[in-house]
């Protein structure tokens, strides 16, 4: 069975969630501020989590950050009051992969854990890739770029396996947010660009004139081994 990590100090909030997952067959871990929640996480790992963004103790984005940096394939739906695009960025950034701003629909926050847990499994098994001389290993979280260890963030990684499972393919901004982030309707692709220009700079000869991470104008992104 399934079971749902809820990191909400809201108690009200924290009962109707564990009511929720609860009524769809999930069992469900409760926490009420960041550093009991990443203990939680740590001693029985979750198959998601549903994490409130403002917390007592160690803050959400921290938590987010850790939990991602350990186990970059589980599931991270973020809570917050705030509907602040900065935020948004930042998550992204941490590797979220989804966000719900208050006050929400039970439905919908049900719906998009699914979605997230969904993405996660059928996942096929991750395999190691080449081009010029990086070679990446997904399964291990590693990469080396000539023989060299070079650290990617969680988001870095997750853009990185989608472009080497289509190459290729002329991808727009909009769409690798909707495909590997899993958002819909987000309201800025700058962080796109940013994801880009970081992996150019790590992995590209010549990051002024990328061979691999290419621009398509007026379309979006290609990437070519």
């Amino acid at each position: 069975m399934d079971k749902i990590l809820v990191v909400e100090d809201d108690r009200a909030v924290q009962k109707a969630l564990k009511r929720l997952f609860e009524s769809e067959g999930y069992l469900v871990d409760a926490t009420s501020d960041g550093n009991a929640g990443l203990g939680a996480f740590r001693s029985a790992p979750p198959s998601a989590v549903v994490l409130d963004l403002r917390l007592p103790g160690m803050p959400g984005n921290e938590v987010c950050r850790e939990i991602k940096n350990e186990a970059p394939a589980l599931p991270v739906i973020v809570l917050s009051a705030a509907a602040d695009v900065v935020d948004k960025v930042l998550l992204l950034e941490l590797g979220a992969d989804d966000y719900v701003t208050k006050p929400f629909s039970p439905r919908e926050l049900l719906a998009r854990v699914r979605a997230a847990m969904r993405r996660t499994v059928r996942q096929p098994p991750t395999e190691t890739f080449r081009f010029d001389d990086v070679v990446v290993d997904f399964t291990k979280m590693e990469l080396t770029k000539a023989g060299e260890p070079v650290s990617l963030t969680a988001q870095e990684f997750k853009i990185l396996k989608f472009f080497l499972r289509n190459p290729d393919r002329v991808v727009s901004r909009e769409q690798l947010l909707n495909e590997v982030w899993g958002y819909q309707n987000y309201p800025s692709t700058r962080t796109v660009d940013n994801h880009i220009l970081r992996l150019r700079q790590k992995l590209e000869k010549d990051p002024t004139y990328p061979v691999h991470f290419r621009t398509v104008h007026g379309a979006g992104y290609k990437f070519v081994k």
